[in-house]
């Protein structure tokens, strides 16, 4: 069976020839076994799209097995089978793919799997394809870890879109590695979990390299948006009619979306990407900066107003006053906000200033 079965001809008709930058793979001689570990924000969204490619149940695992458990509430245990130890999903699956959030946790997270592949004295052809956001070094120890395993090939292919863009399949993927694997994943991938495939080659470092590039862009670009409707606030001039105008100028999906999050202080994490994660990104893109002797100023910048802005959170938590769980990211205009005199959340609570008088 093909990988992409189960993909409508009318839905492959619409991909582009640029899309996928691979030819189909051929069919293999027996059905594959594809697993998921990580349902997390965007985790979650991926694995349950990449169900509708499955001609038979995706494997699942997640340290909290709540999630698990509504993935097949959701989808029905013909599509989503729970395996509770990620070391024996690493085991059964042919293509495993990983979702998690931080460097420390996807280290670890491979080093079980690889344990757990050498007391099996693994004999399968199997693919790691490693979506997380991390430092491109760890994409060398990753690739040093399963070397010591027979079979195995590593893709990393982090994913460009918010946890809205997981949920309707319009993920943006990045891949290195092995090009006969990453032509089996590809296909996998695209239509359903993604749009497009990017190839950066055979060097498994560029992908969290050009994933840190990208990612610099966005938070670049929050940064100038929570600076430029600060300004406008301080002015006299409604952050609403700012936002409007940067619609019409720079139309942009995500500065839209965010400079909406920023006006109507919308900073739900949960429903978008979470502070820490920002922060995250924040540090891995400085080092990187820092590694290539390429300032970033903007970049400077937006971490110190994201981490203001968790401060901020972490006491507003301490007094009982906290409004959300967790931080989205652009909530690093309380950054700027308070720099300015505002509250750093609360728009309602900003002073009436006189507009500017006419000439």
């Amino acid at each position: 069976m093909s990988v992409s079965r189960g993909t409508s001809h009318g839905h492959l008709a619409h991909l582009q020839s640029g899309d996928v930058p691979f030819s189909r793979p051929q069919s293999p001689h027996r059905e594959l076994v594809v697993g998921f570990y990580g349902l997390g924000a965007m985790g979650y969204s991926m694995a349950r799209n990449l169900t509708q490619k499955l001609p038979s149940a995706l494997l699942v695992s997640n340290r909290s097995r709540s999630k698990a458990e509504q993935l097949v509430k959701e989808l029905g245990e013909t599509k989503v089978k729970i395996v509770d130890d990620p070391a024996n999903l690493a085991r059964e699956a042919d293509i495993f793919f990983t979702n998690l959030a931080n460097d420390a946790v996807v280290k670890e997270a491979y080093q079980g799997f690889v344990a757990a592949l050498k007391d099996s004295q693994n004999t399968k052809n199997k693919i790691f394809v490693e979506t997380s956001t991390v430092y491109p070094t760890l994409a060398g120890e990753l690739d040093n870890l399963l070397s010591s395993v027979p079979h195995t090939n590593l893709i990393m292919a982090p994913v460009f879109g918010a946890p809205a863009v997981a949920e309707t399949g319009q993920l943006i993927v990045i891949m290195a590695g092995d090009y006969r694997s990453k032509k089996e994943v590809a296909h996998l991938l695209v239509p359903g979990v993604g749009r497009k495939v990017i190839d950066l080659g055979g060097n498994l470092e560029k992908a969290p390299t050009f994933k840190l590039i990208g990612n610099s862009v966005i938070l670049g670009s929050l940064e100038i948006l929570a600076e430029a409707l600060t300004l406008s606030e301080k002015s006299g001039i409604k952050p609403s009619q700012t936002q409007e105008l940067i619609k019409e100028l720079l139309p942009a999906p995500p500065l839209i979306a965010y400079g909406n999050k920023m006006v109507n202080d919308l900073f739900d994490g949960t429903k978008g990407f979470a502070i820490d994660g920002g922060i995250k990104d924040s540090t891995h893109i400085r080092k990187l900066a820092a590694d290539s002797n390429s300032p970033m100023p903007a970049l400077d910048s937006a971490h110190q107003h994201l981490l203001t802005a968790r401060a901020l959170h972490e006491a507003k938590r301490a007094r009982g006053e906290e409004v959300f769980e967790t931080l989205d990211w652009s909530s690093l205009v309380a950054g700027t906000r308070v720099a300015s005199g505002l509250d750093g959340f609360d728009s309602s609570k900003h002073e009436r200033i006189a507009p500017i008088p006419d000439n």
